[in-house]
């Protein structure tokens, strides 16, 4: 696996132009953090992190993407990609016309032992690699090890188009720990309460409470894959106590944070 820093970042290989129905690359990013600026590729993207965390807007949707995590982008969706730090990731590039069985929309997945090791390997061929031998009948079981496995809602926020609103949207992201009331952020949106929540449901599909819940679940994952405490978690979040961030957390998303967190890194729905 190459070591890339941002000056090196030319290297990559632009996946639609390699005539393979499935192209795997694999790095780790050494820098302050980069941005990639919205895009899109004619095949389907599999993006999986191993080490450190991304963040992908696509599809009027926010994506925070943790550590055994991956994030699944149809081919020829526009999306826009954040790495804070360093990242050791993938990304499995899969012809659309093979992609049928495979989620329509940007979803998150769980990623199963068998599918971290099978984007790892693929990671490793040529990427012109011969055709009709081990890689082909590998790329095959990729693809059905991707169309096999659950999607995980929990770590997709919706984002709104409506310009007031992106401003609450980045605001509570920038601040999770904010408890102000919607007539507080009516009036920093400019908005009166009344339209704020009724702009929150036509945008989101969501109430602003379950839209600020939504937010703060996002940060917890993200946090918690990178060995934070479920203490620290909840202080960040702005809960009284570790208790009360529990509850709210086993109400949404069915089971404790430990054992969330527990089934995820072993690839379990």
């Amino acid at each position: 696996m190459p070591i890339l820093d941002d000056a090196s970042s030319d290297k990559f290989v632009e996946p639609d132009d390699v005539p393979r129905p499935v192209v795997t690359f694999g790095a780790t990013f050494v820098s302050k953090g980069f941005e990639l600026e919205p895009h899109a590729h004619r095949k389907a993207q599999l993006m999986m992190s191993m080490r450190g965390v991304l963040t992908c807007e696509a599809a009027g949707g926010l994506w925070i993407v943790p550590p055994r995590c991956a994030l699944w982008v149809p081919a020829n969706v526009v999306h826009g990609i954040k790495v804070s730090g360093t990242l050791e990731g993938y990304s499995a590039f899969v012809d659309a016309a093979l992609a049928t069985p495979l989620p329509a929309a940007c979803c998150a997945i769980p990623v199963s032992p068998l599918l971290r090791e099978l984007v790892i390997r693929s990671a490793s061929f040529e990427a012109c690699y011969p055709e009709g031998g081990l890689e082909s009948h590998l790329a095959t079981l990729l693809i059905d090890e991707i169309a096999a496995a659950p999607i995980d809602t929990m770590q997709h926020v919706p984002m709104p188009e409506d310009a007031r609103l992106r401003k609450v949207a980045t605001a509570l992201m920038d601040h999770p720990a904010d408890r102000g009331t919607l007539e507080t952020w009516a009036k920093h949106a400019g908005l009166s309460e009344r339209t704020m929540a009724r702009l929150v449901v036509r945008e989101t599909g969501m109430s602003f409470g379950r839209w600020r819940q939504q937010i703060q679940i996002m940060y917890a994952l993200q946090w918690l894959a990178g060995g934070m405490s479920i203490q620290q978690v909840a202080i960040d979040l702005g809960y009284e106590s570790a208790g009360s961030f529990v509850t709210m957390f086993r109400k949404a998303l069915g089971n404790s944070p430990g054992r969330y967190m527990a089934e995820r890194a072993a690839g379990q729905p």
